[in-house]
């Protein structure tokens, strides 16, 4: 039957309820379907689409994030592409919408994370599994809020330097434990910084992010440089995807925090 829906940016979207063939234009979205029992009716994703490994492999990739292959797309006869505002363009979806129906989620914060996963739910003929995760998620997150305090700036780009900024999700997880992201009084959501506003922010924590640069242990020393009393620590970057990631960020976070208090 055909189904009509309101997406996260107002739009209208009518499409065949439920869908038997998904593609995700976004790696939170694509690992979503698959806590969902959707494994078999998710039918294509991008090539960031890693989890959940190795099952998410048996699914073709025919785009990127800000790219796609539309021939490659319309072969896998779709009748739902779900997207993302911030990981996607708006290009794509203008590009894709006359072809195939497509919903746009919008992720800001934890509570646009929990609300994405229930939305997600919904639209696919699994609302009570969508609930269930997102539950699971707040709980977890809860049990986190107010951990820690004191400026913290979360790198994720060299040459420039690039920081999590404002309105972003990852911020929103920095404040829910007890950070203030010092990146915020910036303007931007990913703002570039020279080594000197980096020194001016004067961070208590810099949190070198694995992704989508691949900053490692060998980059504390340059960090350290600009900042010799502030502590540098290299982080995982999946823990702060939204979606079935959250589950997993719980313990990783708790024993980040509680190696942060013993430094």
């Amino acid at each position: 039957m055909e189904r009509t829906v309101t997406d996260a940016l107002g739009r209208t979207v009518t499409y065949t309820y439920p869908p038997k063939r998904i593609v995700s234009l976004c790696p939170a979205v694509t690992d979503t379907l698959f806590a969902l029992g959707l494994a078999d009716e998710t039918a294509g994703r991008t090539r960031f689409c890693i989890h959940p490994s190795p099952d998410v492999l048996d699914v073709p990739a025919v785009a990127g994030t800000k790219d796609l292959k539309l021939d490659r797309i319309l072969e896998l006869q779709p009748d739902l592409i779900i997207a993302e505002k911030e990981e996607n363009t708006k290009e794509m979806v203008e590009t894709l919408e006359p072809h195939v129906p497509v919903y746009v989620a919008e992720v800001q914060s934890i509570e646009d994370a929990y609300r994405m996963m229930i939305d997600i739910g919904d639209i696919t003929g699994r609302l009570p599994e969508g609930r269930q995760l997102a539950e699971k998620a707040k709980a977890g997150f809860q049990t986190l809020e107010g951990t820690v305090s004191g400026d913290v700036l979360y790198v994720i780009w060299k040459k420039p330097y690039m920081a999590a900024g404002r309105t972003t999700y990852i911020q929103s997880v920095l404040e829910h434990l007890g950070f203030t992201n010092a990146a915020a009084r910036f303007l931007g959501r990913y703002p570039a910084l020279e080594p000197k506003d980096i020194q001016d922010l004067d961070p208590s924590v810099v949190l070198l992010a694995s992704e989508p640069y691949p900053f490692k242990q060998k980059h504390i020393k340059e960090f350290q440089e600009i900042l010799p009393n502030s502590l540098i620590l290299p982080v995982d970057g999946e823990m702060f995807w939204y979606g079935p990631r959250m589950l997993e960020a719980v313990h990783y976070f708790s024993s980040l925090l509680s190696d942060m208090q013993h430094e």
